[in-house]
């Protein structure tokens, strides 16, 4: 079927997408040509009006090209002033800018994104939020800027946010980044289906590349696509000052919808679970909740790398001395909090009370830079190596121990290996020519050595169940959590 579609209707479908778009650039041209934002917030002139009506039937033609005969959508879609900001999940395609395109509600975007030819002019006719990333304040501004137009009384266009933040596969919720939220108003959850018999539609970041998505989208006679328009959610007093609470009660809602679970996860740990480095991360890690403790203590990932230069210096001057909750506390520089405290009992082995801060810097340096584990391997060896500049097996045991976030490793086997010459001990320059050599040490020398171990050590699967990480999903779509892993216990 691939082969003759290619052959016959993809080019046709393809040809035909492209020239309904050049056709809608003229039109969306001329109708942003001299809007300034005074304009913007004024009701649509009656010229403007018949050209969002063209618009939107021109690009339901391109639709219709690439074979979404009909798009079924279910409920009411609110007007601004009920609902300013529409929630939209989950995300997993650029085909869901098919919404974008019914209803010309505004999205945030890329500023690089006006600048691409065509594409960029259509952007620009319905009124985005531009994110720059040369602009390091840009996060606040745009914030701000959402929640300007979200209070304004339905002045502004509504906004649409895919609140996930990345593509998934649609088997259950990510965390909802809080921005959607943060200005507190109502707003109405909108969630997409595609009951596809084959899912050529899922684009994420492992799997098939943006052309072979088209292509086989393309090739498929008929694409179904769900809009499901959900009753819109009003917040309570305490959900307008907990943004957080917000996102996570809207997307249980969405998740009841969809018959989907969440997971408490985000992107990022996705990243740091899926990572490509040497060591990558066993079903059983810590670091993932570690993770979590990061950001819940307000450690910001674009300052992130600087704070991990900051604290390895500082443990540094500490070595091996093991510090309590309140030392901890004011090595951090932050206040102790529950939060603080579940950090801390991570790293406190022995429930003694004392934890060893170098566990701490290795943990974070494989939260900032989870592909590049030399780098956390070399930063570990400064801290640990005695004045010969040399670590000793039982070092980097608990260098390794830490970096994967497990409680058992065994790395007899890695470290004669490495010392060739039988010294007892090793420098990092010995470690880097042997991983050099070397570059699936982890799996030659460590994995397979724990694989069926009672430790209960086990590689990651890079074809995870989800297609988003390893399934970390509860059970229930309650806020139930398990218990605290200890890294050591």
């Amino acid at each position: 079927q691939i082969a003759f579609m290619t052959l016959t209707l993809f080019p046709i479908r393809l040809f035909f997408a492209a020239f309904m778009m050049l056709l809608a650039w003229p039109f969306a041209f001329i109708a942003s040509m001299g809007s300034d934002e005074q304009e913007l917030e004024k009701p649509l002139s009656w010229w403007r009006k018949i050209v969002d009506v063209l618009l939107k039937a021109i690009m339901r033609m391109m639709w219709l090209a690439g074979g979404f005969h009909w798009i079924t959508v279910k409920g009411r879609r609110a007007l601004p002033a009920e609902a300013a900001i529409l929630t939209v999940a989950p995300h997993s395609s650029y085909f869901d800018a098919i919404p974008v395109t019914m209803t010309f509600a505004s999205i945030v975007m890329k500023a690089e994104s006006k600048d691409i030819p065509v594409w960029g002019t259509l952007i620009k006719y319905i009124r985005p939020v531009f994110v720059s990333r040369a602009d390091q304040d840009s996060r606040r501004k745009t914030v701000e800027e959402i929640k300007r137009r979200a209070q304004s009384g339905g002045k502004w266009p509504q906004i649409m946010i895919f609140p996930e933040g990345t593509c998934t596969n649609r088997s259950c919720l990510i965390t909802f980044k809080p921005g959607a939220f943060i200005p507190g108003v109502p707003v109405q959850p909108v969630v997409l289906r595609y009951p596809n018999k084959l899912d050529t539609i899922t684009w994420t970041w492992q799997g098939p590349g943006a052309f072979e998505i088209l292509w086989l989208t393309l090739c498929q006679f008929h694409n179904s696509v769900e809009i499901e328009f959900l009753p819109v959610y009003i917040p309570s007093e305490e959900e307008r000052k907990n943004p957080v609470l917000y996102a996570n009660n809207v997307r249980r809602v969405m998740a009841e919808a969809l018959g989907v679970s969440v997971t408490d996860y985000t992107f990022e740990d996705c990243q740091l679970a899926l990572a490509e480095g040497q060591l990558r991360l066993p079903s059983d890690t810590c670091l993932l909740e570690f993770a979590k403790l990061v950001r819940s203590l307000g450690l910001k990932p674009e300052t992130l790398e600087d704070d991990l230069d900051k604290y390895a210096a500082s443990a540094m001057k500490i070595k091996k001395e093991k510090v309590d909750l309140k030392e901890f506390s004011a090595y951090l520089e932050f206040p102790v909090s529950q939060t603080l405290e579940s950090m801390f009992a991570l790293f406190d082995e022995n429930e003694d009370g004392v934890i060893d801060i170098r566990e701490f810097v290795i943990a974070l340096s494989v939260v900032c830079k989870p592909s590049k584990t030399l780098e956390t391997i070399q930063l570990a060896f400064q801290l640990y190596q005695s004045e010969d500049g040399t670590v000793t097996e039982e070092d980097l045991a608990c260098i390794l121990k830490t970096a994967m976030g497990v409680s058992q490793i065994d790395v007899t086997h890695l470290f004669r290996a490495v010392d060739e010459e039988e010294k007892g001990k090793i420098t990092y320059d010995d470690f880097y020519t042997f991983a050099v050599l070397h570059p699936h040490f982890a799996e030659d020398y460590l994995y397979a050595d724990q694989m069926g171990a009672e430790s209960g050590l086990e590689t990651s699967s890079l074809s995870a169940p989800n297609g988003i990480c390893t399934d970390f999903s509860p059970d229930s779509g309650g806020d139930r959590r398990k218990p605290l892993q200890k890294k050591l216990n």
